[in-house]
């Protein structure tokens, strides 16, 4: 099921291919990275292990924000990055707000990691 900020974050995506602004292809969405984990990303280019989460409810005391589910999180992502991938997290108000911040950062990401400029 998709929330409305992981459309968002796709129609963004969508939007910076389109301008040339990222050369991304589309992400595998609920990417299970870890079987037999039930772990999932929000959005992943397994060929990259690259991988963005979209963090939602951070000010509405969302499940990712409380005790155990934020435990949860942190250990789903130190699995991840000892796996080798790459995972960004984005706020609601980041794709909201500050698309251009969110794109950099990915850009930003993919150059160091292959060496050249995207």
């Amino acid at each position: 099921m998709s929330s409305a900020l992981e459309e968002l974050f796709l129609g963004l995506l969508a939007q910076w291919r389109c301008a040339g602004l990222l050369d991304l292809d589309q992400p595998v969405r609920e990417y299970r990275f870890a079987p037999p984990r039930r772990w999932r990303f929000d959005f992943a280019w397994p060929f990259r292990h690259f991988a963005v989460e979209i963090e939602g409810g951070a000010f509405t005391g969302g499940r990712h924000g409380r005790g155990a589910g934020f435990e949860a999180d942190l250990e789903k992502y130190n699995a991840a990055v000892i796996a080798g991938w790459r995972v960004l997290r984005f706020s609601g108000n980041d794709l909201k707000r500050r698309s251009a911040y969110v794109r950099g950062v990915m850009v930003a990401m993919l150059e160091a990691r292959s060496g050249c400029r995207v």
